[in-house]
């Protein structure tokens, strides 16, 4: 993915989870391109992968319209991922990694410092956090070497925010985000030495425990609702359940 369709994605996922479309909106490559300043071959890149994150929908006029999710489908999708995730790096630690993965994961790690351990955060940092948390996924899921893993993978990544960047800039400030994207590196650097040392069992509860930042978001949100329409607009997404 190049710069300039991976800053496109990270634009236009931040407008959705910020809720600046509303369920049912059409999402039309032209007016996009204007608004991100892009040509329309990123913007249709990003609305594709989107999709394929379960974030969009295709409209029934074509191309693609907002969708709405439910609390439920959204925790069920991270958790599952979660499971996945920490099960493909116990697999890596108990079988041992090899030393070119384990110099493309040290590489992500110099990466995501580099995004992450500033001052502040701008915008193209947030994009090359995102490409390297996607690649660092991958690779561990990848190469772990097992093929079932992957497919189921690749069917949850159709899931609500899903995706291993999918919950990441949802926010309240971009210093906010950048906090726990901090947090969650720190995780990264954590499972890479568990693979590096062997730790099957550490492994898997590290890369399940990397997901609760997204879940406790989602949580967060959920139980306030007042704050939530303010701080986190995306929420406006979910489909809340009827009290009674």
């Amino acid at each position: 993915m190049d710069s300039q369709q991976s800053r496109v994605l990270v634009q236009l996922r931040d407008m959705i989870l910020k809720g600046e479309f509303v369920p049912g909106e059409r999402l039309a490559e032209i007016p996009l391109a204007e608004r991100l300043g892009a040509s329309r071959t990123p913007v249709r890149l990003a609305l594709a992968s989107l999709e394929h994150e379960g974030l969009i929908e295709p409209s029934p006029g074509g191309g693609y319209q907002m969708r709405r999710f439910t609390p439920q489908e959204i925790a069920d999708a991270i958790r599952v991922r979660g499971v996945i995730e920490g099960f493909a790096a116990r697999l890596l630690a108990e079988d041992g990694a090899s030393r070119q993965l384990l110099r493309e994961l040290r590489e992500c790690l110099d990466d995501g410092d580099k995004a992450v351990n500033k001052p502040s955060m701008a915008l193209d940092d947030y994009a090359a956090y995102v490409e390297m948390n996607d690649r660092f996924h991958r690779l561990i899921l990848e190469g772990c070497g097992n093929l079932a893993l992957r497919r189921v993978m690749d069917m949850l990544g159709g899931q609500p925010f899903a995706s291993p960047s999918a919950m990441l800039p949802m926010q309240s400030s971009m210093e906010e985000g950048h906090q726990w994207m901090k947090q969650a590196h720190r995780t990264h650097h954590a499972m890479v030495q568990a693979i590096e040392r062997g730790q099957g069992s550490r492994a898997q509860a590290l890369g399940e425990e990397h997901v609760e930042i997204a879940r406790m978001n989602l949580d967060y949100a959920l139980e306030r609702p007042e704050l939530a329409a303010e701080l986190m607009p995306g929420m406006r997404l979910v489909a809340r359940k009827a009290r009674g």
